[in-house]
């Protein structure tokens, strides 16, 4: 059933590790098809195959466009483990925005958390002798592997990517492959609520 207004549907995925984030078949690999059994949905903008978390599909091409152009500056939080210890120089350095090929990064929130996540499945590359951290990262553009670019740009390479948030939805109470239906009106009543506030 649509919302009341006609704007559409909203399907917020906590897509696993793996899955193509597409709905055509792609040589056998698990894609969005094999997750959401809703027809007409699409992504709003893309997740690699090999990171997670939050992909918004919505069955509205204007509605879909404005979530995934860049120019929207929706906020989207990353949940991201790292190869080294991230401390203070390198997170103000991803704060203030780091030099890519592509040019410079908008300013960004960054701050150290404690691993937000269980263990995943098939689990990362682990090394004794070098240690891990998290980092949670607030972005408002999107650029093709842009955070994973900036991490490695402040010598954190990254080794797990899971986007938790995307302007007012978030992946909470959804398990890996869990799927559920959001309003397009959170986009506007939640704007307010859901500004940035310093980490």
């Amino acid at each position: 059933m649509r919302p009341p207004g006609g704007s559409g549907r909203v399907i917020l995925l906590n897509k696993p590790f793996g899955v193509i984030c597409q709905f055509s078949e792609s040589g056998g690999k698990p894609t969005l098809a094999g997750l959401v059994r809703v027809p007409r949905v699409y992504p709003a903008g893309r997740l690699d195959t090999d990171s997670e978390g939050l992909v918004v599909l919505t069955d509205r091409g204007p509605l879909q466009a404005r979530i995934a152009d860049p120019r929207a500056k929706l906020a989207k939080t990353y949940w991201v483990q790292v190869e080294g210890e991230a401390r203070g120089e390198a997170l103000e350095a991803l704060s203030r925005g780091v030099l890519l090929n592509d040019g410079p990064t908008l300013p960004a929130l960054a701050r150290r958390i404690e691993a937000p996540l269980p263990e995943r499945d098939p689990p990362i590359r682990f090394r004794k002798a070098i240690p891990t951290s998290w980092i949670e990262l607030v972005l408002r553009e999107g650029r093709n592997r842009q955070v994973r670019r900036m991490t490695a740009a402040v010598g954190l390479p990254t080794l797990r990517l899971f986007r938790a948030r995307v302007g007012p939805w978030s992946t909470e109470g959804l398990d890996p492959g869990q799927w559920r239906e959001a309003s397009a009106a959170d986009l506007e009543g939640n704007a307010m609520r859901n500004r940035v506030s310093p980490l």
